[in-house]
């Protein structure tokens, strides 16, 4: 619960002016949910999204459906929403996924790799280096044809198997995405072990090789309640893309011990209060996502969607 006018803005010196979330609620949200949504409660989302003043909102994966069942309908729901005045990613795993983006119209794509070898094995049963071959001709293709492409990178900065990835690592497969074509890069903390030092230490790393904050967003997972101050982290090194879930829906099938992304409202609530503009309506957002959430039939895990919507109010009133 809260009152007009908090949280109080009080801005600092060393921070961006605005940022840009990058929802996955639709996609990587919805991906990692045991209950498959219906087709039309999918694109009524996304419009909600859009009407909250999300401006980039990741629509769907054109995934083989065997792999993410939940997203099985991605032909059906991307015509439902594409009239939207919003940018519309998808996620392309090869060759045959963006002609099926491509046969839809789609203007921006997104390739997912990893920087272990662990990962890119469970995930996309490949060495890193064979991965990053598999996606040459995708990215090289969506070029051709104007298309925007994102690279997301998983394992960034921890991995169940291997542990810890040396900074270096990540640098390398961050330079090749880039030197493909990529026109910017997604920072996975796929586990949620990042700390805000790890995330210094990878952006600064990045930035000497030649990889500047303007071309990277950051993508934390809330595993160990640090996704905020990794964010803030982040911001502080001057980047300005966030990716956030509304709700904080979602993890990843591929990584058991990776839970819900960061919560889109638990962001601009931080981001009001540091005077950062995001042009999201948070009233509209933590709205949508208790919609959502009853379809789901399970409470939204944001601390600001609880908060706001009066979840927890029976809990407040017995303390």
């Amino acid at each position: 619960m809260t009152v007009d006018g908090l949280p109080m803005v009080v801005p600092a010196a060393d921070l961006p002016t605005r940022v840009r979330i990058h929802e996955v609620g639709a996609r990587d949200g919805l991906q990692n949910e045991k209950v498959t949504v219906p087709t039309e409660v999918k694109a009524e989302f996304v419009r909600r999204l859009a009407e909250a003043g999300l401006t980039t909102i990741e629509a769907t994966s054109f995934v083989h459906p065997k792999w993410v069942p939940q997203l099985a309908d991605a032909e059906r729901l991307f015509p439902m929403v594409s009239d939207l005045p919003v940018a519309l990613p998808v996620l392309v795993p090869n060759e045959r996924g963006l002609d099926r983006a491509l046969a839809l119209r789609a203007r921006r794509v997104a390739v997912f790799a990893s920087a272990t070898e662990s990962f890119a094995k469970a995930n996309l049963n490949r060495t890193v280096d064979e991965a990053l071959a598999m996606f040459e001709p995708v990215v090289n293709r969506a070029k051709a044809e104007d298309v925007h492409v994102r690279g997301y990178l998983s394992m960034c900065f921890g991995d169940p198997w291997e542990g810890e990835v040396p900074v270096p690592q990540v640098v390398r497969v961050c330079k090749s995405l880039l030197d493909m074509g990529c026109d910017e890069l997604s920072l996975g903390d796929t586990i949620g072990v990042a700390t805000p030092g790890h995330v210094v230490a990878l952006l600064a790393a990045l930035d000497e090789a030649g990889v500047p904050p303007s071309a990277l967003g950051v993508h934390f997972h809330d595993t160990y309640g640090q996704a905020l101050a990794n964010t803030l982290a982040a911001l502080r090194q001057g980047v300005t893309t966030v990716d956030a879930s509304a709700g904080g829906l979602g993890g990843c099938p591929y990584a058991k011990s990776a839970t819900g992304n960061l919560a889109t409202e638990d962001l601009v609530w931080m981001l009001r209060g540091l005077g950062i503009e995001t042009g999201i309506d948070l009233g509209r957002l933590v709205a949508t996502s208790a919609w959502m959430a009853t379809h789901l039939g399970r409470p939204s895990p944001s601390r600001t969607v609880r908060a706001l919507s009066h979840e927890d109010t029976e809990d407040t009133e017995e303390h």
